[in-house]
């Protein structure tokens, strides 16, 4: 993970809703609390814009991110962000705290490869659905992945992919599959359009009525 993400964070002593929305409204920053790694909760603020920006980027869902408070610097990764819920306005977030030694669980965006170029779709007419557009790994920290990669090039008409057909890079897990293999679920398929499929049986019906 060469990508870098740094966060300013200042301490937030007064709380509760007046103080967060005199915070929103007079600082133009958000309310955040930072927990985890066998310390107390801290409750920060940090700026709406700054923040707001660094989500444009995918790979900050997925990535260790850096919460610099007054010079003092924690490893972490985000866990939970709240929405106003018509306004484009961030209203609070939640950052868990990490230790190299210690695995994290993290979901992670599956980036789908050759879609347009596998032989189901160009050569037959197949079309791509996905499931799953990303996954829950559990790793240790310095093993995060940005992203896993789907390739589609080898998928067959009417194939399925599961969880257990990703390649995982070393380290990683994937959450779901430790619970059993009942919880191999489906990630992605090519299969034809349901205006095809009905072709294909009229054909198939016309070819039958010509034999008699």
């Amino acid at each position: 993970m060469s990508q870098e993400f740094l966060i300013e964070a200042f301490p937030r002593d007064d709380q509760g809703k007046g103080a967060s929305r005199r915070l929103r409204r007079e600082e133009r920053k958000i309310p955040a609390i930072i927990y985890g790694g066998g310390k107390d909760a801290t409750p920060v603020s940090i700026w709406h814009n700054e923040l707001k920006k660094a989500l444009e980027n995918e790979a900050f869902f997925s990535h260790i991110l850096t919460i610099d408070i007054q010079g003092k610097k924690e490893s972490v990764i985000l866990k939970d962000l709240q929405r106003h819920p018509y306004k484009l306005l961030l209203t609070h977030a939640d950052f868990l705290r990490v230790d190299k030694d210690h695995e994290i669980h993290v979901n992670v965006p599956l980036h789908f490869l050759n879609e347009d170029t596998a032989p189901a779709v160009k050569l037959q007419g197949g079309i791509v659905s996905h499931t799953m557009t990303e996954v829950e790994v559990i790793c240790l920290p310095q093993n995060l992945p940005e992203f896993i990669e789907v390739d589609l090039t080898d998928v067959a008409m009417d194939q399925v992919v599961h969880l257990s057909d990703l390649k995982l890079p070393k380290g990683v897990r994937v959450a779901a599959l430790l619970q059993g293999e009942d919880h191999d679920q489906p990630v992605a398929s090519i299969h034809k359009p349901k205006g095809a499929k009905a072709d294909d049986a009229a054909d198939a019906e016309g070819e039958e009525g010509g034999e008699e």
